[in-house]
């Protein structure tokens, strides 16, 4: 399968809109109620919302596709966009999100790939990122990866508050091979 990452802009908001809702619903759904997930897919994922982080020059978005097919998307974020620890020495993934049905199959590898390479070259220190405490093939994914546990932080999706665990992976003279 030859998967092509693609930078996301503006002018690709609808697609954006439709991969977040599907694969975060596809993610959560089954442990949330349908209310939360209706008030977070809505409040986190109308085009006004994902239009602004999109216009945001701190934060970047690409699109994995297969074909002209997307399948799946990564959201990453320096500076200010950062959702929490706003260090300029580091980036944030905020988002790694793809398709169930293409899961398994080196999408977020490549994504994890992209982010390396991005942080490498603004010779950045280290990348982090939040992961829901119960998201186990994710943060089996993240270690693997090299990152390490280093604090959490609460999540609220719709009214149900949730604990993220927070993991970073250091840069600073590391060999780094996926």
């Amino acid at each position: 399968m030859q998967i092509e990452l693609k930078r996301a802009g503006k002018e690709d908001v609808d697609d954006l809109q439709k991969i977040s809702q599907k694969t975060f619903a596809d993610t959560f759904g089954k442990y949330n109620t349908p209310e939360n997930m209706r008030k977070y897919l809505s409040e986190n994922y109308s085009v006004e919302k994902l239009l602004q982080e999109i216009n945001n020059r701190n934060s970047q978005f690409f699109f994995a596709k297969v074909q002209s097919q997307i399948i799946g998307y990564l959201k990453i974020n320096f500076n200010s966009a950062q959702t929490e620890l706003q260090e300029g020495n580091s980036l944030e993934i905020e988002r790694i999100y793809v398709a169930k049905e293409f899961q398994g199959q080196k999408v977020g590898q490549s994504f994890m790939n992209k982010a390396v390479e991005i942080a490498r070259k603004n010779k950045l220190r280290f990348i982090w990122l939040g992961v829901w405490e119960k998201n186990l093939n994710a943060i089996s994914f993240y270690q693997r990866n090299g990152f390490v546990i280093f604090g959490n932080h609460v999540f609220k999706l719709g009214e149900d508050l949730q604990t993220d665990i927070m993991m970073k992976m250091e840069l600073d003279n590391k060999k780094w091979e996926p």
